[in-house]
C-alpha cells in the first residue's frame, strides 16, 4: 500500500515538475530574455547572460525534482566542470541529462535539434543563448570549434538521441570531429540512472516502482592523442576516436552494473 501511494505521488509530482518546466520556459521567452535584449550589451555578452539564466534555472529545476521526491542524485568530481573551453561528452540515458550538465556547467553551449527553435516552450532559450543547431551540416563543426575557442563549454551527446534500454551505444562522429579538427581534449561524463526513467520512447507518467537515482560521474580529460596513434589522418582519427569513446562509455556503464 505504501509503495502504491509513493508511486502515485511521484506520478503527480513528475507532472507538476514538467508543467513548471514548460511554464518557466515560456516566462523566460516572453519576459526575461526580451528584457535582457533591451540592455546595451554586445551579442556575446547578452548570450552569456542568457546562458547564466539557464544555468541557474536548471539548478532550480533539479532542486525541485529532488525536493518533491521525483529523483535522487549524486554528483562525482563536479569540480572538473568548473573550467572554461571544455568539450564535454556524455552518454544519454534520460530526458533530463542535459539539465544536469547545464546545471553543473557555467557558460554552457550545446548542440540542439533545430526543431527546438520552433517549439514554443524551448524557442526562447535556444535563440537567446545562441546554442549550436544541428541542421547546418559541416558548418556545425566549425560553429562548435568557434564556441570552444571563445571560452564556452560545449556539451555534446555523441549518440545524438537517448539510448534505447538494452541496446548498444551507437555514437555519431560529431564530437570526435570537433576534438580532432579543433585539437580539444574530451571531458567524458558518465550518466547512470537506476532504475531507468524518462528513457527513449517512455512517457513521463511511466514512473518506475522506486525513486530513480542518478549518478553523474565526471572523468578526467582525454586528449585525442591518448586514443589515436600519432600521424593518423583526420578522417581515420575521427573514426578511431569515436570507436574508443564508444568502448569507454560501454565499459563504464557495464562496470557500474557489475
Amino acid at each position: 500500500m505504501v509503495e502504491r501511494l509513493d508511486r502515485a505521488w511521484r506520478v503527480c509530482a513528475t507532472g507538476f515538475c514538467f508543467s513548471s518546466f514548460g511554464v518557466g520556459g515560456l516566462l523566460l521567452r516572453v519576459l526575461v530574455f526580451p528584457a535582457l535584449s533591451l540592455l546595451p550589451w554586445s551579442t556575446e555578452t547578452r548570450q552569456r547572460a542568457c546562458r547564466d539564466v539557464i544555468h541557474h534555472a536548471f539548478r532550480l529545476f533539479l532542486w525541485l525534482m529532488r525536493s518533491v521526491g521525483v529523483i535522487g542524485y549524486e554528483i562525482r568530481h563536479a569540480e572538473r566542470l568548473q573550467r572554461e573551453g571544455m568539450l564535454v561528452v556524455a552518454n544519454h540515458p534520460s530526458l533530463i541529462d542535459v539539465v544536469f550538465l547545464m546545471a553543473l556547467t557555467r557558460r554552457a553551449d550545446c548542440v540542439v535539434k533545430s526543431g527546438l527553435a520552433r517549439n514554443p516552450f524551448t524557442r526562447g532559450p535556444v535563440l537567446a543563448t545562441g546554442w549550436v543547431q544541428n541542421d547546418s551540416g559541416a558548418a556545425m563543426v566549425d560553429d562548435c570549434i568557434a564556441s570552444l575557442r571563445a571560452g564556452n563549454n560545449l556539451i555534446i551527446f555523441p549518440e545524438g538521441t537517448r539510448t534505447r534500454p538494452g541496446q548498444p551505444l551507437q555514437l555519431q562522429r560529431g564530437a570526435a570531429n570537433v576534438a580532432v579538427r579543433g585539437g580539444f581534449a574530451l571531458t567524458p561524463v558518465v550518466i547512470r540512472c537506476e532504475p531507468p526513467t524518462l528513457t527513449k520512447g517512455e512517457k513521463w507518467y511511466h514512473v518506475p516502482v522506486r525513486r530513480p537515482r542518478f549518478v553523474i560521474d565526471v572523468h578526467p580529460d582525454v586528449p585525442p592523442a591518448q586514443w589515436v596513434a600519432p600521424g593518423t589522418d583526420d578522417a581515420m582519427a575521427v573514426r578511431h576516436l569515436t570507436q574508443s569513446l564508444s568502448e569507454f562509455f560501454s565499459r563504464e556503464i557495464r562496470r557500474a552494473g557489475a
